[in-house]
């Protein structure tokens, strides 16, 4: 409780005041049938007054005068309740709608101090489902809870002290119902949980399939995978069906057994309340009362039992956003010693580097990395693919930290740099380039959020992006749909090029993202480098001999190993793998002319 009790406190007048709204109501409603009740045993059947209905008698009169004294009281106890359930609603919103609000916010906060290690223990589509639908199960339920919660036991004890005070025989059939569904609760309590946690399972599933689907349309199409598509989605819609319906049999089941339970109840008081009536052990207007009464104890245990269903749902929800919140980050600066140091050089070192993925697996997909690289090099990584040069220049920026051994940038260990200063000095494209919805001017200000048109325009010119944005009719306003959908590979990695660039950084590493580019474009790209970057460290991951044959020193990587360092011209006379790769590319090329 003290967990969720974060997200009430900032709200707490709204958490109390809306309950306090909802007794107003719950008392208007005990006290209606009593009216009621008085009107038809003193107003119509003029029925012997003692105490306080006397006292009205005495004031205003018997027969009509008291019909139309009672009514106006029940009017104005009516217009009360109606402002009281206003109340109660509206303070309910408010308080559940800030709870799940906030609630969000930290949920997302999580996920982006997340490192890559963190994220690939969740679904993309799972993450989606506890930000959405799981935190709004919880603010169903709290607004149910802060509406419910009073006034269901309210109405329940306060009908049936009423109708204790009316008839103590005929109240024990009430208390017979009562355990009766008591029963029934408690086993849809105790099957509720799993089957609701088994829901929002089948929801993660349905999203991570739709998410795929729409995001990748093209190459759905360009395959014609369409059929196959439309049939994991359907696999996975009717997984959803099945376990909804699991999860739904419950209030299914619920409704009938309250609808017999309620009629079999009234039946009864009917029968037996009637008796009465004939014997003159009870009044009409006490019959009828009772008989409200009833119905308002049946129906607050039907809400009750409403709201332990959704407590069991809000359960299975909560438990799913704490998974996420309690996640261990593995990757923060809390123990850095100079977080406000930035870098300024870009002096790069591995010493004794080794990394896992599955921490608990004995094969290493770095091992014993060792190497140094100077400030304003460019360096080259070259090797097969899978053997671990992704990883390794991910551990410059600590999206992954080393199992064993340091990583050093301008001598400083990368872990007592704060997150922010290191990752602001590096400048990086990734081996998959995303760009955001938004213009293309709103992604390249990712690089520089406060960089002018002529910085911008630079930067895509330097990147060679800025030949093909010219054509588009709005030009750096072009709009770009989600992961960048409508524009080509080449455009799209020329753009996320420039967005590096105008981020200036000490430290630039680009992950084969030059691969959809043509080799005379590349080459002005690897000249725009040399200019605008003069004094930067550049790493280049590539497949193509030609991307890296000019670098300061190439590195050569074969499973997780480095196999060797040095120029082109040296790899090419002492190292087997850069042979390989060579000859092999040189090779194609003979044969393409």
């Amino acid at each position: 409780m003290k967990r969720w009790f974060k997200y009430i406190k900032p709200y707490l007048p709204y958490f109390i005041i809306g309950p306090l709204c909802m007794i107003i109501e719950v008392i208007g409603e005990i006290l209606m049938p009593k009216f009621l009740s008085l009107i038809i045993d003193y107003g119509y059947y003029n029925k012997e007054a003692t105490g306080i209905v006397k006292f009205i008698n005495d004031t205003v009169g018997t027969g009509k005068n008291f019909i139309i004294a009672m009514t106006v009281l029940m009017i104005f106890t009516a217009i009360i309740m109606m402002f009281g359930g206003i109340g109660g609603a509206y303070f309910g919103a408010k308080a559940s709608v800030n709870f799940a609000a906030d609630l969000r916010s930290d949920v997302y906060k999580t996920v982006q101090k997340f490192s890559f290690s963190n994220i690939d223990k969740f679904s993309t589509g799972s993450l989606v489902t506890r930000l959405t639908n799981d935190v709004t199960q919880l603010q169903n339920f709290v607004n149910m809870l802060l509406r419910m919660a009073l006034r269901s036991p309210g109405m329940l004890i306060g009908a049936f002290i009423m109708s204790l005070t009316i008839n103590s025989k005929l109240t024990s059939i009430i208390a017979i119902s009562i355990v009766i569904l008591i029963i029934c609760i408690l086993i849809i309590i105790g099957k509720g949980f799993s089957r609701f946690s088994e829901m929002q399972t089948r929801i993660d599933e349905l999203n991570t399939v739709a998410q795929e689907n729409i995001t990748n349309v093209r190459v759905v199409k360009s395959f014609v995978r369409e059929d196959y598509e439309t049939e994991k989605f359907a696999t996975a819609n009717a997984n959803l069906k099945r376990a909804g319906l699991r999860a739904m049999l419950l209030m299914i089941f619920l409704s009938p057994v309250m609808t017999i339970l309620m009629n079999l109840t009234s039946v009864a008081i009917l029968w037996f309340g009637g008796n009465m009536v004939v014997n003159t052990t009870m009044s009409a207007g006490e019959l009828s009362a009772f008989i409200t009464y009833v119905t308002q104890i049946l129906s607050s245990l039907m809400m009750v039992t409403m709201l332990f269903i959704n407590l069991s749902r809000a359960l299975a929800s909560g438990k799913r956003i704490v998974e996420v919140l309690d996640e261990k980050i593995d990757i923060s600066d809390e123990n850095a010693t100079k977080k406000d140091i930035e870098i300024l050089n870009g002096d790069i070192e591995f010493k004794n580097v080794s990394f896992r993925y599955y921490k608990t697996s004995e094969e290493k997909v770095l091992s014993d990395i060792t190497l140094k690289i100077n400030a304003g090099e460019t360096v080259g990584i070259i090797g097969s693919t899978g053997c671990g040069k992704t990883t390794l220049v991910s551990m410059i920026p600590r999206l992954y930290d080393a199992d064993e051994g340091d990583i050093f940038v301008d001598g400083i260990n990368v872990k007592d740099y704060s997150l922010f200063n290191l990752r602001e000095g590096i400048g990086m494209v990734l081996q998959k380039n995303l760009l955001f919805s938004g213009t293309i001017k709103d992604n390249l200000l990712w690089g520089d959020e406060n960089a002018t048109d002529a910085e911008i325009e630079a930067a895509a010119d330097h990147a060679q992006a800025d030949i093909f944005i010219k054509d588009f009719e709005k030009g750096y306003e072009h709009d770009i749909d989600q992961g960048g959908t409508n524009v080509s590979g080449g455009q799209k990695q020329r753009l996320c090029i420039a967005r590096a660039l105008l981020k200036k950084p000490k430290i630039l590493i680009l992950d084969d993202s030059t691969s959809a580019v043509d080799t005379a474009t590349e080459a002005k790209i690897r000249e725009a480098f040399k200019t605008e970057l003069n004094n930067s460290t550049k790493i280049i991951i590539a497949q193509r001999i030609s991307s890296v044959i000019e670098a300061d020193k190439i590195i050569v990587m074969n499973n997780g190993i480095i196999t060797g360092i040095g120029k082109h011209e040296e790899l090419l006379a002492s190292n087997t793998e850069y042979q390989e790769i060579y000859y092999s590319q040189i090779g194609k090329s003979e044969v393409n002319e």
